[in-house]
């Protein structure tokens, strides 16, 4: 880490409060941000020195450019000088890693992606350290990598558990560190995503918020007062029990009828090339059912009528403000939207308020986002749980 960066660090948890208010929804000025954080005019301006002196608040005219020659005026609103700093974050599929560069405020300003052609843990690392090289010639001022893994993480620095890399007990977050000289924080893939757009995303500013992403596996994550509900099964199967329909497909993974049978990518194939005998892209899939081909539409009508469900029986017992669906699946929606919306109102009471249902069409960079956006937190803001 660069000694500005090094600088910003230990953070009180009143500094920390501040901070993020900033980050998240600046610029603010000085009353403002007092009513958010409930502070006397005193307490404020005690927690906004250090942070003022370090660099990682700056004070700006109304145009949102710095103030350099009018500082220590206190009617100019705080920011942070967003590209003051960048983040690496990484994705890492079963293929592939994914690569971005982020400003602190999590605008992706590069992309780089490299093919993984093995799972060994060292040479994993080694294709890592390889982007973090190649990111950093065009990015100097490096403060840190987020990584996302499909898995168990412990301690945000150990992959505990992944069953598409075969990894147990991998010290990832220390082998990359000591490859690439930078501090790292390694999450499940799911709840960097949910991070992400809590502070900077479609959950901003919301109390309850759910992220739902359906792909190659099902993802689900809680958003309760603002900030994310941790769970000890993180991506050990979400969906493979959640039993949606007892009378449907029985695939390779997950229960009969469950979410994960009806609603993953790999399910979905696997339903029609078992009833035509060929194996067709998710893409093809969905467009064939489109058409009207009666047995890819059978199949993604399903879908339609599961994620309907699930989508309801989410609304129903977490109340969330917001249910943002996201992942390499959400093309189901655009063939299936009305079964799904007809579902959620049929499993829902009639004088229920709609639910508010926002559908992202997201790639593996959103998911790195994320895991940058994880770094962001831990090692400039220093937070201990986000």
């Amino acid at each position: 880490m660069t000694a500005g960066a090094a600088s910003w660090l230990p953070l009180s948890p009143g500094e920390r409060s501040v901070a993020i208010e900033v980050l998240v929804h600046g610029p603010l000025s000085r009353t403002e941000l007092a009513r958010r954080l409930d502070l006397s005019a005193g307490s404020l301006t005690r927690l906004t020195k250090p942070l003022l002196e370090s660099g990682l608040l700056v004070e700006v005219p109304e145009g949102g450019t710095p103030a350099e020659a009018r500082q220590g005026r206190p009617s100019q609103p705080l920011d942070v000088v967003a590209e003051s700093r960048s983040f690496i974050g990484f994705k890492i599929t079963e293929d592939m890693v994914y690569g971005v560069v982020t400003t602190l405020r999590s605008d992706i300003v590069a992309r780089h992606d490299r093919p993984l052609a093995t799972h060994d843990p060292d040479e994993v690392v080694e294709v890592l350290g390889e982007m973090a090289e190649e990111l950093a010639r065009a990015h100097p001022r490096l403060a840190g990598i987020g990584i996302g893994v499909g898995g168990l993480v412990e301690d945000r620095a150990v992959v505990a558990e992944s069953p598409f890399l075969q990894w147990r007990d991998m010290p990832l977050a220390a082998l990359v560190e000591e490859r690439t000289g930078l501090p790292v924080v390694v999450e499940n893939d799911v709840a960097a995503f949910v991070e992400a757009e809590t502070w900077f995303g479609a959950g901003r500013g919301l109390d309850r918020f759910v992220v739902l992403t359906i792909g190659a596996g099902i993802g689900y994550g809680l958003v309760l007062g603002g900030k994310r509900v941790p769970c000890a099964e993180e991506d050990r199967g979400f969906g493979r029990h959640w039993i949606l329909d007892p009378g449907g497909p029985l695939t390779p993974d997950g229960e009969r009828g469950s979410a994960v049978s009806l609603l993953t990518i790999p399910n979905i194939r696997y339903q029609v090339q078992a009833a035509t005998g060929r194996d067709r892209t998710y893409e093809e899939i969905l467009a064939l059912a489109a058409a009207g081909e009666p047995m890819p539409a059978r199949v993604i009508g399903e879908a339609g009528r599961a994620l309907g469900t699930l989508v309801a029986q989410i609304a129903n017992f977490a109340m969330p403000q917001k249910i943002l669906l996201a992942g390499e699946g959400v093309g189901l929606m655009d063939v299936s939207g009305k079964v799904v919306e007809d579902t959620i109102r049929a499993h829902r009471h009639p004088l229920a308020a709609p639910v508010e249902l926002e559908t992202k069409v997201s790639d593996f960079h959103d998911w790195a986002r994320g895991a940058a956006v994880l770094a962001i937190q831990v090692l400039v803001l220093g937070a201990a749980e986000a």
